[in-house]
């Protein structure tokens, strides 16, 4: 307990006592992104190990770039996962999307900005038509987004009128997903990224004292700030190198355009989930449903946005796919884009079950699912390998959540 000016105390906890807490929710089922963090170690050094390219800077921009298009479908997917609720049609969603804005751009020569809101709007009618359908009909969420995953192949092939590739040709549609931002702009944008944390660490800290609340001790705010300032200069410093195999013809420096793309969204999405009262009342109805509706919670319009939010989020994946493609195609969405997508959820610490998720972990699991597509297409061309460690990875992501929520049902009851 420390005392304030105006003579009150305040209660401080030390960086011990955080410590011994977290290792006290983690031996009761509480693993957060441990297991995530953990894997995303593990594989670095297992990858970096047997082929020495995985390290390369060149490696380290393609990870970003290839892992981005899954990371914001799952984002989307993680609103739909804390209800305890699927979409099955978000891979084809964000095929349709984009296939959408590629054929308006190339053949009704529409400005890129209009095309992008028409497949924004056309996500978030889609997530409408999805949502009424699960929270006022009564239709089962798998059932209904099965039906639309299977009606969205489709309508995608009609779009690209029965198997066409369809080129994208708008520069700045194309920057998204392979461009870069400039040398300054980048460090820019680490120093804004990095004062911005500090200041909402503070900030948080301070008007906790105020109030008298138990608040974090100093250390502990200064170890989190001190990391993620490392991390990111870190990485901007290596993104800044030279890449290119002939610098002389064409130079490939500088933090990849998607990268801010994916943080503000990041930031955005879990600020929205953290500290709104809609995102409160969604972890609410996640967990229980029938405790919510007594509690007065409009649980049928929130369940409904869900699905609205994630199939936006779907519609901007898309786009951002359909940019590093360079095209859009009749597999535009599909394959294993919507697998992925729900295993990078998973992976990074959301259940299935509703109730537990962050937007955080879409980006460490998609992390893992990138750095495992990247690293096995390094050391093995045998796609089946790829799928099979990608698949036990999943389901080793979906035990540590069942067994963890089983410890913590059972610490609960003791």
């Amino acid at each position: 307990m420390t005392a304030t000016t105006d003579g009150r105390t305040q209660p401080v906890t030390t960086l011990v006592d955080h410590v011994t807490a977290y290792g006290r929710r983690v031996r009761g089922g509480e693993m957060g992104a441990l297991p995530a963090v953990l894997g995303i170690i593990v594989l670095v050094i297992g990858f970096s190990s047997t082929q020495p390219r995985f390290l390369t800077a060149i490696n380290f921009a393609n990870l970003l770039f290839q892992g981005a298009a899954v990371t914001v479908i799952a984002m989307g997917l993680i609103f739909v996962l804390l209800l305890g609720e699927i979409d099955l049609s978000a891979g084809y969603t964000s095929g349709v999307c984009a296939s959408l804005a590629a054929v308006l751009m190339l053949e009704q020569h529409i400005a890129w900005y209009f095309a992008v809101l028409i497949a924004l709007g056309t996500g978030l009618v889609t997530g409408l038509l999805l949502g009424l359908l699960v929270a006022k009909v009564g239709i089962p969420s798998f059932v209904v987004t099965l039906a639309a995953f299977l009606s969205f192949q489709g309508i995608l092939l009609v779009i690209v009128k029965q198997g066409q590739i369809i080129s994208i040709q708008d520069q700045t549609i194309l920057a998204i997903g392979n461009k870069n931002l400039l040398i300054w702009q980048g460090w820019l944008f680490y120093a804004v990224s990095v004062a911005g944390y500090a200041a909402v660490q503070l900030y948080r800290t301070f008007r906790r004292g105020r109030r008298g609340l138990t608040r974090e001790p100093m250390s502990l705010v200064g170890l989190r700030i001190g990391a993620l300032a490392v991390l990111g200069g870190v990485a901007v410093y290596i993104l800044n190198l030279e890449r290119s195999l002939n610098p002389a013809r064409t130079s490939l420096r500088g933090v990849p355009i998607v990268v801010p793309i994916v943080l503000i969204l990041l930031v955005v999405l879990t600020f929205v989930l953290k500290r709104t009262t809609y995102g409160l009342h969604l972890y609410a109805v996640g967990g229980n449903l029938e405790a919510a509706r007594r509690a007065g919670i409009a649980t049928d319009a929130l369940r409904t946005s869900a699905f609205v939010i994630c199939s936006l989020l779907a519609a901007i994946g898309g786009i951002i796919a359909a940019s590093r493609d360079n095209s859009v195609s009749p597999t535009s969405g599909g394959s294993n884009v919507l697998l992925y997508a729900v295993g990078a959820a998973v992976i990074g610490g959301t259940s299935l079950f509703g109730g537990k998720g962050r937007v955080l972990d879409a980006v460490l699991g998609g992390a893992v699912v990138a750095i495992i597509d990247n690293g096995m297409n390094l050391i093995t061309e045998e796609s089946w390998i790829k799928y099979v460690v990608t698949g036990l990875v999943l389901l080793a992501a979906a035990g540590v959540d069942a067994l963890s929520r089983r410890r913590a049902a059972a610490r609960g009851l003791s």
